[in-house]
């Protein structure tokens, strides 16, 4: 599995976390979860971080089955509703920016069978 992770380094404004996830699970969320070929998107908010470690309130992982999924998806008109949506919610909350990081994934499920 590929997951495409995205790190929004920077930060919420003051007084503005709650209205910042609402903002994004209702009015981004859906344009995530519209990626052609997405398995999964999981929203991850920060709740707090080490000393000395970077601010990154919210990263985002959208997993795939493969590569070619990815670029396919990274191509679609999803993306391009998504990254309007997701900028104007930045701009009404965030001060910062945003990384990509592509992954292939190994998970190892410590759930007892």
């Amino acid at each position: 599995m590929i997951t495409r992770f995205a790190l929004f380094q920077g930060r919420i404004r003051d007084g503005q976390d709650a209205a910042f996830r609402a903002a994004i699970l209702s009015e981004v969320l859906p344009e995530w979860q519209a990626f052609p070929g997405a398995l999964s998107v999981r929203v991850n908010f920060a709740e707090f971080r080490d000393d000395g470690a970077p601010s990154i309130p919210m990263i985002l992982a959208i997993s795939y089955p493969d590569l070619d999924t990815v670029h396919a998806a990274l191509a679609s008109p999803a993306r391009t509703r998504a990254k309007a949506a997701t900028e104007a919610v930045l701009a009404r909350f965030f001060d910062g920016q945003i990384h990509h990081h592509v992954t292939t994934a190994h998970d190892h499920d410590l759930t007892p069978a």
